[in-house]
Parts: structure tokens; sequence; C-alpha cells
């Protein structure tokens, strides 16, 4: 797991996406231009939540998210997505 040096605010997490499929459950390879974007990571950094919201996700937790949720940051060279906690849609 990444450590990163940065502490989400509020009710927001710092997401790293899981990689993107390269096959196909039959072995067809996917092109890098058919791929979709990942829509599963796992949480490196959480914020401490509202004051009346206490975050339920904590870093660590493998997560699902919305197709198009969070906005794609870079730290140190690693990409990541930040979003707000209501973007997760489950803990896997």
């Amino acid at each position: 797991m990444a450590k990163v040096k940065i502490t989400p605010l509020h009710d927001r997490v710092i997401v790293k996406s899981a990689p993107a499929e390269e096959k196909t459950a039959g072995g067809i390879i996917i092109p890098d231009t058919a791929k979709e974007k990942p829509q599963r990571g796992t949480v490196v950094a959480a914020g401490p939540g509202k004051k009346d919201e206490p975050m339920t996700v904590k870093s660590g937790d493998t997560v699902l998210y919305g197709k198009y949720a969070g906005t794609e940051i870079s730290i140190e060279g690693q990409d990541y997505l930040i979003m707000r906690e209501s973007d997760i849609l489950a803990i896997v």
C-alpha cells in the first residue's frame, strides 16, 4: 500500500485505481484504446469526515465508485483519484 504525503479534507478520500483489464474472460486481449476506466480501487487516505457525518471508509478499503467519479491527481509520479465519500458506491 502506497503511503501518500497528503491528507484529504472533510469527507474526501484519495483512491488508487485498480489496473484496467488486459483480457476478456474468453482470453481476448483488449487494446489500450478500448479499455474502460476502472471503477474499483483502494483507499490510500481518507479525511476526518464532516462534523455530523463520520467517515465509513478507511485507508486500505477496496471500493467501487462511479464511472466518472473523482478528479485525477498526480502525487510523486503516481496517479490517484480524489473524490467525496458519497461518490463511493460500495466497499468490496
